[in-house]
């Protein structure tokens, strides 16, 4: 008898295999080093528990004992709260609203165009290009500091690095002016912390790089 998220006494969190959302709420676990049961979802034949759960029956999903939360960025920002170290999230308001505008940007620009990629056919093609420029219009912003907009790794990595990671696989070549983008992602596919997030089959997307 399976036993149902709410009378676990674990972490739980309700993810696909292969989606760019869910990939950030289980680096941001990975970064924290927080132990938790993952459950992959089949969206077309979703688990009973989820269904109760979440009413959009979405991923990710993140049950903490009695409470559950279903949007991606407010599961990652109360991990980072409930899980303060490491920081995933500056101290002053005005680096903390960067981040949080740029991930509404990415979300809005990057991901947007992912979508289309993987739907297929001819619009895939506009797609890829599309996604292409919007890297390279933000090439300042890989190269002004070790992480994005910020000297330490924040949220905003923990979103962007899943989408580095899949270019190969989507078939997004940066070129060689790209290359600060590809040496940004370089740097954290190599950690533990970003194997440990990722599913069977994101390890399949493209070689795995040797953990630092």
């Amino acid at each position: 008898m399976v036993q149902s998220a709410r009378s676990r006494n674990v972490l739980t969190l309700y993810t696909t295999a292969d989606d760019i959302q869910c990939h950030r709420a289980r680096l941001v676990l990975a970064a924290k080093g927080v132990s938790y049961e993952r459950v992959i979802v089949d969206h077309a034949n979703p688990p009973e528990d989820l269904i109760d759960l979440n009413p959009y029956v979405t991923t990710p999903t993140l049950v903490d004992r009695d409470l559950t939360l279903f949007d991606t960025s407010v599961v990652c920002e109360y991990l980072d709260e409930r899980y303060p170290h490491p920081p995933l999230m500056p101290i002053d308001p005005l680096s903390r609203a960067r981040i949080r505008v740029a991930a509404v940007r990415i979300e809005k620009d990057w991901l947007t165009e992912v979508d289309s990629i993987r739907a297929g056919g001819r619009p895939a093609d506009a797609a890829r290009k599309r996604l292409r420029e919007h890297l390279l219009a933000s090439l300042p912003l890989f190269k002004a500091a070790k992480f994005f907009l910020n000297p330490e790794m924040s949220l905003v990595d923990c979103l962007v690095a899943p989408v580095i990671w899949r270019l190969p696989w989507l078939d997004v070549d940066l070129g060689r002016e790209g290359k600060p983008i590809i040496d940004y992602g370089e740097r954290l596919f190599h950690s533990q912390g970003f194997a440990r997030s990722m599913t069977e089959q994101e390890k399949a997307m493209r070689p795995l790089p040797e953990q630092a």
